[in-house]
């Protein structure tokens, strides 16, 4: 699926963001800012990156979305915009958390690190051959 067409969002921080690929290749993106009032702003925000790229919801191949981590009802926005989109598109939904985008593209093995709330942060190794998921 080289010439996919995805569609992906992220609510799971202090932010609404999108971006739309045509297999490796990004479209269109956009990012704002917002501690809340994501639930309201995802679909505007999802609209008007189509309407930018020219395509409509039947032109998309996958839905992504991110999973965390992040604020609980963040997440829940974006995994509940998600399977809905799946199942009234009838295309797959596929959850990528916090560290999987950021690691996409590294060189293997690599551990990513992302700052989280109160001078933590959170990482994953990939590439060592063990299963592991985020870690704080």
């Amino acid at each position: 699926m080289a010439d996919a067409l995805s569609l992906g969002f992220d609510t799971s921080a202090a932010h609404c963001a999108a971006a739309l690929l045509q297999g490796d290749r990004l479209l269109v993106q956009r990012h704002e800012d917002m501690a809340r009032g994501q639930a309201e702003r995802l679909f505007p925000l999802l609209e008007q990156v189509l309407a930018q790229a020219g395509v409509g919801w039947r032109d998309l191949s996958v839905i992504g979305c991110g999973i965390g981590p992040g604020n609980f009802t963040g997440i829940r926005i974006s995994v509940a915009a998600a399977r809905g989109l799946a199942l009234s598109l009838g295309i797959p939904a596929v959850g990528v958390s916090v560290t999987e985008a950021a690691a996409h593209g590294l060189p293997r093995p690599c551990r990513v690190a992302v700052p989280s709330r109160a001078g933590q942060v959170i990482w994953q190794d990939f590439g060592t051959g063990q299963a592991s998921g985020p870690q704080q």
